[in-house]
C-alpha cells in the first residue's frame, strides 16, 4: 500500500484559523491543528484543568502548525501549490513541508487533539476512544468521527448543537441535511427529537453516522440517506438543520418549505460572516423570517420560521 504525503504548514499563530479554514479546501478529511497560543484558557475551559504537561507549556505560543494528510490518489503538488497561492492572496506568511507517512499514523496523529468537550448546557460530546469518569449531568454523545466528517469542535457544528438544545423538543422530528458524521442527528435524539433523518452525498458519511447513531443507541430513531440535499426526503419535519456552507443553504431555502410543518425551525450554519447577507437575502425571498442568531470566531448560524 503507498504511502500518504503530510503537509505541515506553519503559520503565524493570529493567522490559525483562517489558515486552517484554507487548508480545508484541500481535502476533506485528514486535517488537524497545533496551536499552543491560548493552552491555558483553554484547558480551564475546555477540561477545567489548570495542571499542564510541562512539554506543552514549553511549546512555541507565536506559530501554529496545521497538517493536511492526502491520500496517493490526490496530488500533493498540486494541492502545495493551491495552498501557497491562496494564503498569498490572503496574505498570511507561511511556510510548507511535506513529508511521507503511513495512513495508520496520520489516523492516530490526528485522535491525539480530540479530547471530551462540553457543548451548550445540556451535551459533552466524546470520542470514542476516550473515558470520562463524570460527564456532570451532561448528555454524553460518544463519536467516532470518521476520517472525514464533524467532530464538534468547530464553531459552525458548536453553534448548531446550541441552538438544538433550544428548539428540539420530545417527540420531534428532525431532517439534518449534509449529516457528515451523525452528530447533529444523534445530538437532536439524545436530546429527546423521536425521529432524525440525515442526509449526504457521500455514502461513507451515511455509513459513519449509522454507526455513530448505534453507538449512541438511537439507531432504531435514525434513518441515513445518500443523497444530494433533499431529492430523496419525503415527509415534514419539525426542525431542519444544514451545517454546511452559504452557497449551499442558499439554493436548499428555495425548497426548503415543502419538508416543513407552519411553525418548524429552520437552523443554519457553516456560514462565514461575510456571506450572511447573502444567505439573509435567501431567507428573505424563500419567506423566512429570522428569530436568532449567533456568532462565534467568524462562523454565523442563524435560527428561522416560515413568515
Amino acid at each position: 500500500m503507498e504511502d500518504w504525503t503530510e503537509v505541515i504548514i506553519t503559520v503565524d499563530a493570529s493567522n490559525a484559523d483562517a489558515a486552517a479554514d484554507i487548508a480545508q479546501m484541500v481535502v476533506p478529511y485528514g486535517i488537524y491543528m497545533e496551536d499552543y497560543s491560548n493552552l491555558e484558557e483553554e484547558a480551564m475551559e475546555i477540561a477545567h484543568i489548570d495542571l499542564i504537561d510541562e512539554d506543552l507549556l514549553a511549546r512555541d505560543r507565536t506559530h501554529a502548525w496545521i497538517h493536511v494528510y492526502i491520500s496517493p490518489e490526490e496530488n500533493p503538488t498540486e494541492a502545495v501549490l493551491f495552498l501557497q497561492e491562496r494564503y498569498a492572496a490572503a496574505g498570511i506568511r507561511n511556510e510548507i513541508d511535506t513529508r511521507r507517512c503511513v495512513k495508520e499514523d496520520w489516523i492516530n496523529n490526528w485522535k491525539k487533539y480530540f479530547k471530551p468537550i462540553p457543548v451548550g448546557e445540556k451535551l459533552l460530546i466524546r470520542p470514542a476512544w476516550e473515558e470520562i469518569e463524570d460527564p456532570q449531568g451532561r448528555v454524553v454523545l460518544d463519536l467516532e468521527p470518521g476520517l472525514a466528517f464533524g467532530t464538534g469542535t468547530h464553531e459552525t457544528t458548536r453553534l448548531c448543537m446550541e441552538l438544538l438544545e433550544r428548539y428540539v423538543r420530545p417527540g420531534m422530528q428532525v431532517l439534518d441535511v449534509g449529516c457528515g458524521s451523525g452528530i447533529l442527528s444523534v445530538a437532536a435524539l439524545l436530546l429527546g427529537a423521536e425521529k432524525a433523518v440525515g442526509v449526504d452525498i457521500d455514502p461513507l458519511a451515511v455509513k459513519t453516522a449509522d454507526e455513530n447513531a448505534a453507538r449512541n443507541h438511537v439507531e432504531d430513531r435514525f434513518t441515513g440517506i445518500c443523497g444530494d440535499l433533499t431529492d430523496r426526503v419525503s415527509g415534514t419535519y419539525d426542525v431542519v438543520v444544514a451545517n454546511i456552507v452559504a452557497d449551499v443553504i442558499c439554493v436548499l431555502t428555495a425548497d426548503v418549505r415543502r419538508f416543513m410543518k407552519p411553525d418548524t425551525v429552520y437552523v443554519m450554519s457553516g456560514i462565514i460572516d461575510t456571506r450572511e447577507a447573502d444567505v439573509l437575502a435567501a431567507l428573505e425571498k424563500a419567506g423566512f423570517e429570522l428569530i436568532e442568531r449567533r456568532e462565534e470566531k467568524g462562523w454565523v448560524a442563524l435560527a428561522a420560521k416560515m413568515a
